[in-house]
């Protein structure tokens, strides 16, 4: 059967004009660039006239949850009137389970960062089920059940903060300090949402939710980790960009520099502030390297960084032809800099490898500046690269589904690593895809309409409309890629990492998925034994490296191959199910 093309047309185009003051103030001029964005808004709406369905999910979806055994007693009030919903609440179930230990406040089997992310998929769930229309008031028959729902998870959130490993984290690469500070802002805003929703009006009972307490700490935890990542900002090679690590030869790639203009960004918007001086003492010489100033809300420094890092990551040259970004660049004949050679100083040399993740946290960056500057060109520029991404996974391809053609970055219309039919995955690899949906959620909550406030901008009607039914447009696509995750479980509920396979009712699937090699996928098999990679005397790992591969080669399923299902995978599960919920579902309902 052929998959559906989706429409092309794109947000209104803007042109961005930034001017950054010597005391941070910011200044943004957009300049429109096509025609009036109520007439290209009227046009879109007439296009898609008789074209949606009155359930998007409906189109491919086709979701058969376990009725028996999904939300469980925490949540069994909510799959009254969404499969979706149940098939999260499940998801989410099994994934703390079975893989959560309260008495730790982690997830033994991840690591530093991928416990990080998971933190932050939570969160993100929290956010969907907290606005789904079957939660409860407190003060109703079932609001006791309702809200036991969220606060169970919220105090493995809690729990998480202690159990966070973050003084290992602390000496490891830049990109593992950012998702720290990705982690605990989701979880700030996850707090104040479901505080807005559901306790701002409960006169003479309470007037914020208990949640509200663990703000502070979540900042300053936030607030600490941007500043040790931000010493990785630098200018001396490729004029400007954000190194991988402080270990070995310098790097500058996709994944920590859109960590860095998502968490600045972030903390712009998001954090309250922070006056809290713990760990780190201003004038202690031991510590001048990690000083960490204190902050103000909406502090204009994270702007800036955003902004800057945006522009360099823009100019980059990072994209390939199918306009999704490589992994990152070298600088040839980089010998040691100052003790050395600096080589060109430039980044000249790509490395071509695709992850998925690279595509997906650039987009939270890309609204988080269009809500801090009103700029339409961020917004313009996230929705080209969601349709490349969709294009790269062979939906806009006439196909055969029999044939399994890579398309660049998946094939069969469902998003895939090459790690993947090869099982050579680590937790790296299996972390990625849930990772782009996450911050694709992000990417496509609605635009808020109104006059823009001191800090937040927001839309006019028309581009509002634009947003919402480009984002629209992607529930298909979503929608098959859940449907492909909710194959791959197991009898215990556990999801797999190659979704691909989920749509295969056989498992015969050895002949049938070529493997791809293109560029050097060191996220899964390691960094190279070469001097681009590495001091021709360095054969160590760095630190928080990934646990290595099982051995695993069972028959049958191909999911288990590998290291089989994990955290990892039952998390990347949860956050394509969150997409489909909060981008379909929600939409349809406002």
């Amino acid at each position: 059967m052929a998959l559906r093309p989706i429409k092309t047309q794109s947000p209104v185009k803007a042109k961005c004009i930034v001017y950054l003051g010597s005391t941070l103030v910011l200044m943004t001029l957009c300049l429109l660039t096509t025609s009036s964005p109520i007439r290209r808004a009227i046009d879109f709406l007439q296009s898609l006239a008789g074209k949606l369905p009155n359930r998007i999910e409906q189109v491919e979806l086709g979701l058969q949850s376990n009725k028996d055994t999904t939300a469980g007693q925490l949540g069994e009030d909510f799959s009254r009137d969404s499969s979706v919903m149940d098939d999260i609440l499940h998801a989410l179930k099994i994934l703390q389970g079975h893989y959560f230990e309260p008495w730790q406040g982690t997830w033994p089997d991840a690591i530093d960062w991928t416990a990080a992310v998971i933190a932050t998929q939570i969160s993100g769930s929290l956010n969907a089920i907290t606005r789904h229309p079957a939660y409860q008031p407190i003060d109703s028959p079932y609001g006791a059940v309702s809200e036991n729902t969220i606060s169970g998870y919220f105090t493995h959130i809690t729990s998480f903060y202690f159990g966070e490993n973050a003084f290992a984290i602390r000496s490891q690469a830049y990109d593992d300090m950012q998702w720290v500070v990705l982690g605990w802002v989701e979880s700030i805003k996850t707090i104040r949402l479901h505080s807005d929703l559901h306790f701002a009006d409960n006169k003479g009972y309470n007037s914020s939710w208990h949640g509200k307490d663990y703000i502070a700490a979540f900042a300053h935890r936030a607030r600490i980790f941007w500043d040790l990542a931000s010493k990785g900002w630098d200018t001396t090679l490729c004029g400007g960009g954000m190194l991988w690590s402080p270990y070995g030869v310098p790097y500058k790639n996709a994944i920590t520099n859109e960590l860095y203009i998502a968490a600045s960004v972030s903390m712009y918007l998001y954090s309250p502030g922070d006056e809290n001086g713990f760990p780190f003492q201003p004038g202690r010489a031991d510590l001048s390297s990690h000083e960490s100033s204190p902050t103000k809300e909406h502090d204009p420094k994270y702007l800036n960084a955003a902004i800057v890092a945006y522009s360099w990551l823009n100019d980059s040259n990072m994209t390939n032809s199918q306009g999704l970004y490589t992994d990152g660049f070298h600088i040839l004949g980089w010998r040691g800099g100052d003790n050395g050679s600096s080589g060109t100083g430039n980044c000249d040399v790509r490395d071509e490898k695709v992850y998925s993740y690279n595509q997906g946290v650039i987009l939270t960056g890309q609204r988080g500046l269009w809500e801090a500057t009103g700029c339409e060109k961020y917004l313009t520029d996230g929705h080209d690269l969601v349709r490349n991404v969709i294009a790269a996974t062979g939906y806009h391809e006439e196909v055969n589904d029999t044939l399994h053609q890579w398309a660049g970055l998946g094939r069969d219309g469902i998003l895939e690593e090459t790690c993947d039919a090869a099982s050579s995955c680590t937790q790296n690899g299996q972390t990625f895809k849930g990772i782009f949906f996450h911050h694709l959620t992000t990417f496509c909550e609605p635009l808020p309409v109104g006059a823009n406030g001191p800090v937040f901008h927001r839309a006019d009607a028309a581009l509002a409309s634009l947003h919402r039914y480009s984002c629209l447009e992607y529930g298909p696509w979503i929608a098959r890629n859940a449907r492909a995750a909710l194959g791959t479980r197991d009898s215990n509920g556990e999801f797999g990492n190659w979704w691909t396979v989920g749509l295969n009712a056989s498992n015969d699937v050895s002949s049938k998925y070529n493997v791809v090699k293109v560029g050097t996928d060191y996220r899964n098999e390691g960094l190279p034994m070469d001097d681009i990679w590495r001091f021709s005397d360095d054969r160590s790992t760095l630190p928080g490296a990934q646990k290595p591969a099982a051995t695993l080669a069972l028959a049958g399923d191909p999911n288990n191959r590998g290291r089989g299902r994990t955290v990892e995978t039952q998390s990347g599960g949860l956050a394509v199910l969150s997409a489909l919920y909060r981008i379909v579902e929600l939409y349809h309902k406002s």
